[in-house]
Order: structure tokens, then C-alpha cells, then sequence
């Protein structure tokens, strides 16, 4: 997905090129893509890995998503229609 606005602004401000913004934005967008699952995933990984046990990293992985953004679920028509007229 790209956003040719979103991309003219941040070869703007940055001064970088319009490919190289193009980049950034796409890496950028990447990275808030990602599910919560998927985060919680990677992130429980990588705090096992500096030695960290479970009931120290579920309280920061609950604190860390609190303050993320991440993609949200994909819902089904019956769910967004739900959603909307309750």
C-alpha cells in the first residue's frame, strides 16, 4: 500500500530521495502491521532469549501492548456488521 502523499512528505522533511522515503514509509507501515499475536510471539522469543522468565514477561508484554500499535484482527462481515448495528 503506499501513500504517495504520505511519501512526498518525509522526502520533505528528511531530505531523502523520493525512493529512498518510499522505503521508509514501507518499513514503517511493515512494522504497525503486524498482529498482536504475532508481536507477542516475537517479543516473548526475544526476552526468553535475555534470560527473562514467563511471570516477568507476560506483565511487560501486557505493559508493551498497552502503548502499541498493532494491526488489528481480521473481522468477517457478521463481525463488522455487529459491530455496527450491535
Amino acid at each position: 500500500m503506499e501513500d504517495a502523499s504520505l511519501i512526498d512528505q518525509v522526502a520533505l522533511s528528511t531530505g531523502l530521495s523520493p525512493a529512498v522515503a518510499g522505503r521508509v514509509v514501507e518499513d514503517v507501515l511493515a512494522f504497525y502491521r503486524e498482529t498482536a499475536e504475532r508481536y507477542v510471539r516475537r517479543r516473548h522469543a526475544e526476552l526468553q532469549t535475555e534470560g527473562k522468565k514467563n511471570p516477568e514477561i507476560f506483565p511487560l508484554l501486557a505493559g508493551e501492548l498497552d502503548g502499541r500499535l498493532v494491526a488489528p484482527p481480521t473481522l468477517s462481515e457478521r463481525q463488522l456488521r455487529r459491530i455496527v448495528y450491535g
